[in-house]
């Protein structure tokens, strides 16, 4: 179980972009939507939803990739490609940091899953929440609750 309470560091593939994160995850997820199947090469993209405050950028300059519309902002290393953060237009009190780009990754499972609808038939995530599509704002913080519960209890286990 990875300690939030110290802060974690992680980068790109060729180490040309680097981060740190100061505090725990809001969330943790996996997206089985078809766009980031397509981004990630895999069934689907790992996510930790953190406080803006929470991450700071600590060398290189990323570049936009994947998504360029208004809405949300993939984030990459101009040197490898390597998808590292997104953040959400009019949403600049989180960024969703790519789970496996922390130098140890988390190793529990991500709580929830995001777009199950497009989700490849044999994937098993072991996420506590399912949503056909993008959860529903209203339930975030239910949701953010619920987890933050679980980081807690896994923490003291």
């Amino acid at each position: 179980m990875t300690d939030w309470t110290k802060a974690q560091e992680g980068g790109c593939r060729c180490g040309a972009l680097r981060f740190r994160l100061d505090g725990a995850p809001m969330l943790t997820s996996a997206c089985h939507c078809t766009g980031c199947q397509k981004m990630s090469g895999s069934a689907f993209s790992l996510t930790l939803t953190v406080p803006a405050q929470a991450f700071e950028l600590l060398q290189g300059e990323p570049v936009i990739g994947g998504l360029h519309g208004p809405v949300a902002h993939h984030y990459h290393c101009d040197h490898c490609k390597s998808w590292v953060f997104t953040r959400a237009e009019g949403m600049d009190w989180f960024v969703n940091i790519r789970t496996t780009m922390l130098d140890t990754p988390d190793d529990q499972p991500p709580f929830l899953e995001a777009w199950a609808s497009e989700k490849l038939p044999w994937v098993e995530t072991r996420a506590t929440r399912s949503y056909p599509g993008d959860p529903d704002w209203n339930d975030w913080e239910v949701l953010t609750q619920e987890y933050a519960g679980t980081v807690g209890s896994a923490a003291s286990t």
